[in-house]
């Protein structure tokens, strides 16, 4: 995978490939407050089955190489860019005719709108929030889907639209060239390396 850990790089051409892309946007990363947050909302994405994640706010090498070390000893392809500006990257997304999904407690509820979410064939951008949401990204959004209306974790809300997204499928992806696969077992760890 190339290296492109430092800085900011979204591509609008990542859209153009065949595969229907689904993708992160954390708003707002601060290392020295959000690096075990940030680091769980990366490793939900990876391990549900996204594309990558993208984090607006300070670029943070540490955090790209730790989610990095992940993909490369459990396999899949994983992107992850810190350093992004959220606006850039969301305008970049509806231009290139992907939809905005943007989660939180205001939206209309999940449950009334993931079938038109999952059914639709557009690439999509799962929005989390951050220290505070710009009002901007209300109106930006495709859908803002509330996952409840009640103060949550982002990591929870990413965890739980994923589920309904995949409806459970999530628990059978297999991820290429895997070095570490953990084998399914009633009692204990078991794992192939």
């Amino acid at each position: 995978m190339e290296d492109r850990s430092t800085h900011c790089t979204f591509d609008s051409n990542l859209l153009n490939k065949s595969k229907q892309k689904l993708f992160a946007l954390r708003l707002e990363h601060r290392p020295h407050r959000d690096m075990r947050a940030s680091t769980h909302i990366a490793l939900v994405a990876r391990a549900f089955g996204m594309d990558g994640i993208f984090f607006s706010g300070v670029p943070d090498t540490r955090l790209c190489e730790r989610i990095n070390n992940v993909t490369k000893n459990f396999g899949g392809d994983f992107l992850i860019e810190t350093g992004c500006d959220w606006k850039k990257v969301i305008k970049s997304w509806l231009r290139q005719d992907g939809e905005v999904i943007h989660l939180t407690m205001y939206g209309l509820p999940l449950p009334e709108v993931i079938d038109k979410i999952r059914n639709s064939s557009k690439d999509k951008l799962v929005v989390v929030g951050g220290p505070k949401v710009p009002p901007e990204v209300y109106s930006f959004a495709t859908h803002n889907v509330s996952i409840t209306n009640q103060p949550h974790s982002e990591i929870a809300a990413l965890a739980v639209f994923l589920d309904h997204y995949y409806e459970g499928r999530e628990f059978y992806f297999e991820f290429k060239n895997a070095k570490i696969r953990i084998i399914p077992s009633k009692n204990g760890k078991r794992i192939t390396v």
